[in-house]
């Protein structure tokens, strides 16, 4: 198996070596990994691409490059530039905390997962929730390396992709537990973190400019019973399919007539 993979982390991110060692298992012995992942963190920046600005690629090592831009440039150098043939699957992340709930339409680690999909791929996003079970643990990471590749292979065995033209990808979140306290997966729905929105924190500088940090919810907060956080907070790996159709189908019939 030939397997891309990319982060918003950075390239020297630890859950980036995490992920290495997942896709390097999934990929055996005469299979190929390649990774092409961002020169800095860009954590927060979605599916944004580098439109009006050229991209700077690096090769730091055989299959290894370091790419000037976002998660989504990465897939699309990976594409177009850098790999010889297409990648059988692309895997992003492992996210350093969580990319559930709301997080999802921030996450650079989503994007490119996203952007994979959108380019016809089998694609999934990966992220290690942080929480006061693991936060502190010598290898916070323990859930994501342990049953990573065990997730990834049930999602490949079940073959949950199709041809549709906003093609399915799958965001995939390990509970803020160590690994031997996780309880099973779930396949999920996006949730929503009631009052947990992101924000802003002002900050005086000595100049008496201010500045602003922008600051998430509580991410411990619990979603509604079938989504993604609930699962992860009470211990489960949640599998959540997502599209990049942005479309409220259900409204659709109700406002056609009463609009045009």
């Amino acid at each position: 198996m030939r397997i891309l993979i990319t982060n918003d982390d950075g390239i020297q991110a630890p859950g980036l070596a995490v992920l290495e060692e997942i896709a390097t298992e999934l990929a055996g012995p005469d299979g190929e990994v390649w990774v092409v992942a961002p020169t800095d963190e860009q954590s927060g920046v979605g599916h944004c691409i580098s439109y009006v600005m050229p991209t700077l690629v690096r090769e730091v090592a055989p299959r290894r490059f370091a790419i000037q831009g976002t998660p989504a440039d990465c897939v699309l150098a990976a594409l177009f530039d850098i790999m010889p043939d297409r990648p059988d699957l692309i895997l992003s992340g492992v996210n350093r905390g969580n990319n559930a709930a709301e997080n999802v339409l921030y996450s650079g680690t989503v994007g490119a997962a996203m952007e994979g999909a959108l380019q016809g791929c089998r694609a999934i996003a990966l992220s290690q929730f942080y929480g006061p079970h693991n936060r502190d643990e010598p290898v916070p990471f323990s859930a994501a390396r342990d049953h990573g590749v065990r997730t990834i292979r049930r999602l490949l065995d079940a073959d949950p992709w199709d041809e549709a033209d906003y093609r399915l990808f799958w965001n995939v979140n390990f509970p803020p537990v160590p690994a031997k306290e996780v309880q099973g997966l779930q396949v999920t729905a996006q949730g929503f973190r009631q009052g947990g929105h992101h924000h802003v924190v002002r900050v005086e500088a000595p100049s008496y400019r201010h500045f602003l940090w922008v600051k998430g919810g509580d991410q411990q907060r619990r979603t509604a019973e079938g989504t993604d956080a609930r699962a992860n907070v009470d211990g489960y790996i949640s599998l959540t399919p997502m599209r990049a159709d942005l479309t409220a189908h259900a409204v659709l019939d109700r406002f056609k007539d009463r609009l045009t």
